[in-house]
């Protein structure tokens, strides 16, 4: 984690550099007086979204524990939107952008996603399957021998689907 903190003060000033031209080309085509406007509005529905998306996503959260489903899509869901809010709030018309692009429903969903398999490639199977519950995956019977080439699967019981679990053995 420590090694990617190094890039951080680049993309903060690479954000403003952006920020900044795009404010100008806006500027330019409508006007720097509604570029200003369309800003602080941007900011002001941003910060009103901030707020429903947190208690969305609280209530999201309360609701998948009290009926004992992993939580782990509604925190992600949430964390989703509150970054869209977040970013439609930071005054800019570049972040504004991208933060009403998520919380659009299908970018949302395909943002959850991305967060979700960071988060499963990051930390262990069973914290994975604490958070967002068993993965579903196809196992198939057949001929137990090798696949000969590396990429082709193995197929077993006529290509029917089971549902499982993948449990990583414990070490220690």
């Amino acid at each position: 984690m420590r090694r990617y903190l190094r890039f951080v003060p680049p993309a903060l000033l690479l954000a403003v550099v952006l920020e900044l031209a795009v404010f100008v080309g806006v500027g330019r085509a409508i006007g720097y007086g509604s570029a200003v406007l369309l800003a602080f509005a941007a900011s002001l529905l941003g910060m009103v979204l901030l707020r429903r998306e947190g208690m969305r996503a609280w209530r999201g959260f309360q609701a998948s524990v009290q009926s004992r489903q992993p939580p782990g899509r509604q925190v992600t869901d949430g964390l989703v939107g509150l970054l869209g809010a977040l970013l439609l709030a930071v005054p800019g018309l570049l972040s504004g952008a991208v933060g009403l692009l998520l919380l659009v429903p299908p970018v949302r969903r395909l943002a959850r996603a991305g967060v979700q398999r960071a988060t499963e490639r990051r930390v262990s199977s069973m914290v994975a399957g604490d958070l967002f519950g068993p993965r579903t995956v196809r196992v198939r019977r057949g001929d137990p021998q090798p696949p000969t080439a590396a990429h082709e699967p193995v197929v077993l019981d006529g290509g029917r689907a089971i549902e499982g679990e993948i449990v990583e053995p414990r070490q220690g």
